[in-house]
């Protein structure tokens, strides 16, 4: 049985392992997406994420898709018997189509632009109310999505948190969210965000999701205290790095329906020198542990414990109760010294 967990300071309690749905609409069918969905409520993974922008990659004609599949899966569902989180997304990214002619910005999340999104995706979800809601990205210049540092000569003007919140805010008072979250931040936006909220008595925000895994740990660094001091819980997605931790790129292969393969050159992070070499040293931790690379790596980050849940995806039936079986995975102190032997010589090639 997985284990559950409060998140933040809300009445959110959710299973520790939560299934991602962005493959639904591009590398998964309806009918395999709610196959999916169906063995994750029976396996009692209540608990799903999804975003207004899903399917990944984005684009316009797809745009919306994966919450439409959740939608018509929830039909007939006990809803309350299920954590539903979406985000709205945020600036830029090339996508000037989204919410064209309506948006305040192109996804620069100002409150027009929040609430807007908000109404939509509750139409493609067929419901009345999302019970966490997160902003996708920030809306200032952070790095992100595989930028190693901070760059001052991209300042922008941007949508100011407390504008952010206070759409939050509205939505939270008209009973269309529940709790309040934020995705790819900073530990720097994590503690403004906390901050406005207490001052001007607005949303606090309950949880972070952010990449985490073997080969991307950077939130082990001031992230880790923030969030615990703040009572900010992780939702950590990406456990598996795009397949890179699964072993399934050993040797150079490149399996045709893989997303490193398909879409590779759209995700920078994961197309580092250092990452191929260091997936294939933890592959072999996991063989001289007797386990396959998945369940080391999914082992290991279930059972860290600061990472309230962890959002796992699958594109078949098959991998996904791999995944969830390998929560019943414990690694011996042997397999987690030699981990961290190798996070010491290696730390984060993905970053």
């Amino acid at each position: 049985m997985i284990d559950t967990v409060k998140l933040g300071r809300s009445d959110l309690v959710v299973p520790r392992v939560c299934l991602g749905t962005m493959t639904f609409g591009e590398q998964n069918t309806e009918a395999e997406a709610h196959a999916q969905l169906d063995l994750a409520f029976e396996r009692g993974i209540r608990f799903i994420d999804t975003a207004e922008m899903y399917p990944i990659p984005v684009k316009a004609e797809t745009y919306g898709r994966t919450e439409e599949f959740i939608g018509r899966w929830l039909r007939g569902k006990p809803r309350d018997r299920v954590v539903l989180a979406s985000k709205v997304a945020g600036p830029g990214r090339g996508m000037d189509w989204m919410r064209a002619g309506e948006r305040a910005g192109v996804g620069e999340l100002s409150k027009k632009d929040i609430l807007l999104a908000c109404e939509r995706s509750l139409k493609r979800l067929g419901t009345d109310c999302i019970d966490l809601y997160q902003i996708h990205w920030p809306a200032r210049n952070v790095p992100m999505f595989g930028a190693e540092r901070y760059d001052p000569r991209k300042e922008r003007e941007s949508v100011p948190i407390q504008e952010q919140l206070e759409a939050m805010d509205q939505l939270r008072r008209e009973g269309k969210i529940r709790a309040v979250g934020v995705s790819n931040e900073t530990a720097w936006g994590v503690c403004e965000f906390t901050r406005v909220a207490g001052h001007f008595g607005l949303p606090r925000i309950d949880t972070i999701q952010n990449i985490y895994n073997l080969i991307s740990r950077e939130f082990d660094q001031a992230l880790v205290e923030t969030c615990l001091r703040e009572e900010v819980s992780l939702l950590a997605y990406s456990p598996l790095a795009f397949g890179w931790l699964t072993g399934k790129f050993a040797g150079g292969a490149k399996p045709a329906n893989a997303r490193i393969t398909r879409f590779g050159a759209g995700w920078p992070r994961y197309q580092k020198p250092r990452i191929a070499p260091t997936a294939d040293r933890y592959a072999a931790i996991a063989r001289e542990a007797g386990l396959t690379p998945t369940r080391l790596a999914l082992s290991w980050i279930y059972h860290r414990p600061y990472v309230a849940s962890t959002i796992i995806g699958a594109t078949s039936v098959e991998q996904l109760v791999e995944d969830l079986d390998a929560w019943d995975t414990k690694l011996d102190e042997a397999t987690l010294a030699a981990i961290d032997a190798l996070h010491e010589e290696v730390p984060s090639p993905a970053k």
